[in-house]
């Protein structure tokens, strides 16, 4: 189970990322670009990963990861259902978002 401070501490610990609002939601940024974002409401993440890492992750278990259904997630935006997620695979699928959004440089040292 993930919560939003596991969350926070995961994401604040990438170089160069800030947590803002965006709207009605928390959102992680590297620079001026979303990661990802956190409902409050809904306990749920949603990270930007690629659409083939979308696939790969909603393969673990579709009821609690699955693609965001509008164009967002025709490019990789995905749910993460934080309630019911492990923390190993959300902590893996958040580096993924993060390394998919940030300069080369940052990231190299975090691909998986």
């Amino acid at each position: 189970m993930v919560t939003l401070e596991t969350m926070r501490e995961i994401a604040l610990s990438f170089p160069e990322t800030s947590e803002q609002p965006h709207f009605d939601k928390i959102s992680f940024r590297v620079g001026k670009k979303i990661f990802a974002t956190y409902d409050v409401k809904k306990n749920q993440a949603c990270l930007m990963v690629s659409p083939i890492d979308q696939s790969v992750f909603s393969a673990f278990d579709p009821s609690i990861i699955f693609a965001v259904t509008n164009k967002w997630g025709q490019k990789g935006a995905t749910f993460f259902i934080l309630n019911k997620v492990r923390v190993d695979l959300f902590t893996d699928a958040l580096t993924t978002a993060y390394c998919n959004i940030a300069p080369k440089k940052l990231a190299e040292n975090y691909r998986l």
